[in-house]
């Protein structure tokens, strides 16, 4: 067993995981062979990646901001004008960075109980019942799941053309994620995905998650992002600010952090019996996940962080 292995068997042990809960980790850095370490999936095993989903959602509109199709100042009302007429105060950056002052998600989650599979047409339906926004835009940092559904349906306007598409031609194939898809149904879950925990499937909303990737698909996702093989890496690592300045720890989809002397990029997902967790460091060409599929807990947390104490303190 090679010192890594038992390195991150122990650091699983430490957690609390079972040996019998199944999980994967992985790790790459560049000019180094890949590792990973599984129990109860594959490494191909396609999984819900839940929250980690805004990164590539985000990724779709850094792509057409580039190319001159999509403006983040531009109002939310330009791109969804069915919602009412306070969706004209809250601009594009504003749900990428999170401050849009939306109705928080529990009032949201709410209003689309008769909607099981929790579809972005549910949710944009509900925004409409809200006639003002929990708060003024830009004055306050407040994770939104509705935000980056918004922010799907401002990216498929833009881009004429369905995001799992956009993605597919833009994101997933370029970049070699054979598996990774966005998953719209009608099915709950595509075909040979790890099974999520009864009665609760992924839900079926694309933006704040939709995604369904692998192990390998997303040590691949982060070593191009670190290698800016899209050319938006730098858009995508910029913090986000408040209107009036004070700067933000998220990026577009990404937290934004400190370890020892390194930045790193790092977001967790999270689903009814489904815990993630994606970091990478570009200075050193290092990406690292864990996931796990029988976890309603934050263990995977000590792990990512064992790991990046492990690779940062080495020579």
């Amino acid at each position: 067993m090679s010192q890594l292995h038992q390195r991150v068997t122990a650091l699983l042990s430490e957690a609390g995981y079972r040996g019998d809960e199944p999980l994967a980790v992985g790790l790459e850095r560049r000019g180094l062979p890949p590792f990973s370490l599984t129990r109860g999936l594959t490494a191909t095993t396609p999984v819900y990646a839940a929250s980690l989903s805004k990164q590539m959602t985000a990724a779709c509109a850094a792509l057409l901001v580039r190319q001159g199709a999509l403006d983040v100042e531009s109002p939310l009302s330009s791109w969804v004008p069915q919602l009412p007429a306070w969706s004209g105060t809250i601009s594009l950056r504003h749900l990428i960075h999170h401050t849009a002052g939306l109705p928080a998600d529990h009032k949201i989650d709410a209003i689309t109980t008769g909607d099981p599979d929790r579809t972005s047409s549910g949710i944009i339906q509900a925004l409409t019942q809200f006639p003002t926004p929990d708060h003024p835009p830009g004055t306050a940092h407040v994770y939104s799941n509705a935000g980056y559904v918004c922010l799907a349906a401002a990216v498929e306007r833009a881009a004429s053309r369905p995001l799992p598409d956009f993605a597919q031609r833009h994101l997933f194939a370029p970049l070699a994620m054979p598996d990774t898809r966005y998953w719209t149904g009608p099915a709950p879950a595509p075909p040979g995905a790890a099974p999520l925990a009864r009665p609760h499937p992924a839900p079926l909303s694309m933006g704040d998650g939709g995604v369904w990737t692998t192990l390998n698909d997303l040590l691949r996702w982060g070593q191009a992002l670190n290698a800016d093989e899209l050319g938006i890496s730098e858009l995508l690592q910029t913090p986000g600010h408040l209107d009036d300045g004070t700067p933000l720890d998220y990026a577009w989809g990404i937290g934004v952090r400190a370890h020892g002397a390194y930045r790193v990029y790092r977001h967790g997902g999270g689903w009814t019996g489904l815990r993630n967790l994606h970091a990478r460091v570009p200075e050193l060409d290092l990406t690292m996940a864990v996931i796990a599929t029988n976890d309603h807990t934050e263990r995977r947390v000590p792990v990512i962080n064992g790991l990046l104490d492990e690779v940062t303190s080495s020579p």
